[in-house]
């Protein structure tokens, strides 16, 4: 970093002004290189205030999504973001200056930091103590049991509050005696990224004394790893996303919720709102999903979902036994099995996530070891069990209601994605039905539902 080149800064801030720049509401400056010389640098004249001293959240929420794609995306990144470089133009713009330090963030090394955070904010402290290996901050010799305890003690509390309110500084903080402890190594890149990270923060918090940058980035990052090619994070999220071969969808709920706040260039938008209408959110998980970018995550949908529906026939026909048959259901035993019924609060969950219900009862149905599933040993009881899981038909209103809104093209590219000739038909019976008048859409999908046999 040679920051008293005028040349090498002039380069920077073309090259910075090329990735960046067309970012809405942020302004780079244009670099008249051809007259640029080693000592006088020839730039586009600036006006406004510094960042720091106007309260203006929407430029901070611009400031971090940019942040994410200098960080996270294209790894070319602002390395002294100090208040005096960042302004608010006349026109209400986030403008960057002085562009002599630059840092490069390694593609590894972003995909390391974003596993980290995934890692963080779902408390799995074991794999974090790996990322800090990859990310060069532990040697490869260092012990990791006594790692992930600490970082354990560390971190617990802090993340216990979710994701929203973690404070990026306190993290910093906590860390400090257990660096010290296990000879953390702190490279020069990673010191101008929590630096960047920090500045945007501590801006951010003269305006807001709540606000927190890892609530505000993290929306990006979880749409990245549901959406991004790289090998390496779709092997992250599988690994987050399963446990033992059990889908755990409280991970998947977290992920998608998280996503739907990400605000990219089209929707940034100047004023954050939660948005209540649950027909536009199943519209939108839906259409991400039957999306190119969300190929992967529809692979996964379709599978828990196929599970979920084979288990439900199986169910189904417990039922109708026990119906009829009254008799003989002392006499009998169930043929679900303890992962059909973990496929079957799957199978509802995921309902409730593409409709938005919102029910206190649906953190009750989580599977967990020693549930209420075991020793349940009676047709009635398992059927009791299902349909309790499954509540009723209204809880597909919502989906129903939207998909005559997806365009046919994205779902029958879903269907040509799928390999599993189930899945495939299943998809197609819906789309056949989707013509049908609402009720009877509803009828007949609910009624396909309790028809489906295994396999």
């Amino acid at each position: 970093m040679q920051e008293l080149d005028y040349k090498i800064e002039a380069k920077n801030g073309l090259k910075f002004r090329q990735l960046y720049g067309g970012i809405q509401d942020v302004l780079i400056p244009e670099m008249y290189v051809e007259q640029t010389t080693r000592k006088v640098l020839i730039m586009e004249w600036v006006e406004g205030q510094k960042l720091s001293e106007v309260k203006d959240l929407y430029l901070i929420e611009v400031g971090v999504y940019c942040s994410f794609n200098q960080l996270l995306e294209k790894g070319f990144y602002h390395a002294d973001p100090h208040p005096g470089n960042l302004f608010r133009s006349y026109d209400g713009k986030l403008a960057y200056i002085d562009f002599g330090m630059m840092g490069e963030f390694k593609e590894e090394l972003r995909e390391g930091f974003i596993e980290a955070c995934l890692h963080l904010v779902n408390r799995d402290f074991d794999a974090l103590a790996k990322d800090f290996v990859t990310l060069g901050l532990l040697p490869p010799t260092a012990e990791k049991e006594a790692v992930t305890k600490a970082l354990t003690g560390v971190f617990q509390n802090a993340v216990a509050k979710g994701v929203r309110n973690i404070s990026f500084g306190d993290l910093l903080g906590n860390l400090g005696a257990t660096m010290y402890k296990f000879k953390f190594r702190i490279p020069s890149y990673f010191s101008l990224v929590i630096r960047s990270l920090a500045v945007l923060e501590g801006i951010a918090i003269s305006s807001n004394p709540n606000y927190k940058v890892l609530g505000s980035t993290y929306p990006y990052i979880a749409r990245k790893v549901l959406t991004d090619s790289s090998p390496q994070l779709k092997s992250s999220l599988v690994a987050l996303l399963y446990k033992e071969g059990v889908f755990r969808i409280d991970r998947l709920e977290s992920l998608l919720t998280e996503s739907l706040r990400a605000r990219t260039e089209k929707a940034l938008i100047k004023k954050q709102t939660e948005d209540t209408d649950s027909r536009l959110i199943t519209k939108e998980i839906l259409s991400f999903t039957l999306t190119e970018k969300g190929a992967f995550v529809r692979e996964i949908l379709l599978q828990e979902f196929a599970k979920g529906l084979d288990a439900l026939g199986i169910a189904t026909l417990d039922y109708f036994t026990s119906a009829v048959i009254p008799f003989a259901a002392p006499f009998s035993f169930s043929s679900l099995t303890e992962e059909d019924r973990i496929n079957l609060t799957n199978l509802r969950r995921l309902l409730l996530l593409l409709s938005r219900v919102q029910s206190s009862k649906s953190a009750s149905v989580e599977v967990k070891e020693g549930s209420i599933y075991k020793n349940q040993t009676t047709y009635s009881e398992e059927a009791s069990l299902v349909f309790y899981q499954l509540a009723s038909a209204q809880e597909v209103l919502p989906i129903l209601s939207v998909i005559p809104e997806v365009k046919l093209t994205q779902m029958y590219l879903c269907i040509s994605l799928s390999i599993d000739p189930l899945i495939k038909f299943k998809l197609l019976y819906l789309i056949k039905i989707r013509g049908s008048s609402h009720q009877n859409c509803n009828r007949s999908f609910f009624t396909c539902l309790l028809i489906w046999p295994e396999g």
